[in-house]
């Protein structure tokens, strides 16, 4: 089992192990709820997670059309993970939430057409546009 954690630790995440699919998205939408220039999701089929604790949801419009629900602590206000129209039977992680350095590298890099000139992610495939759903076939 791994966790995840927001930053004052209450609200947890217990997940299966590390995950298959590690995506980082460059999206502005992605840019602006990390505060970093980019966000890295770990995506798990949403029934092996086990959610303890608050949140607060924020809904908004995602790049490729769809909803996303973004869950995220009431008290410190990190994003820990969410959900989206695009991808129904899963839940997204961030992964700076499970903070582990041995954590898998990314292996796709999406809505490159907003990547920082000088950000590399090194050994993933890159898309300039496109979701995670619209790759996993």
């Amino acid at each position: 089992m791994i966790n995840a954690r927001c930053s004052c630790g209450a609200l947890t995440l217990s997940l299966p192990g590390p995950s298959q699919l590690v995506v980082a998205c460059h999206c502005l939408d992605c840019q602006r709820r990390t505060g970093a220039p980019f966000g890295v999701g770990a995506f798990y089929p949403a029934h092996a997670v086990t959610i303890s604790g608050p949140s607060k949801q924020y809904v908004r419009t995602a790049a490729s059309g769809g909803m996303v629900r973004s869950h995220f602590c009431p008290d410190c206000g990190a994003t820990v993970y969410w959900y989206a129209d695009n991808l129904p039977e899963m839940i997204g992680v961030a992964v700076g939430a499970i903070a582990n350095p041995d954590f898998p590298p990314p292996i796709r890099s999406v809505f490159e057409q907003s990547k920082h000139g000088w950000v590399e992610i090194a050994g993933a495939s890159h898309f300039q546009q496109g979701s995670v759903a619209k790759r996993l076939g």
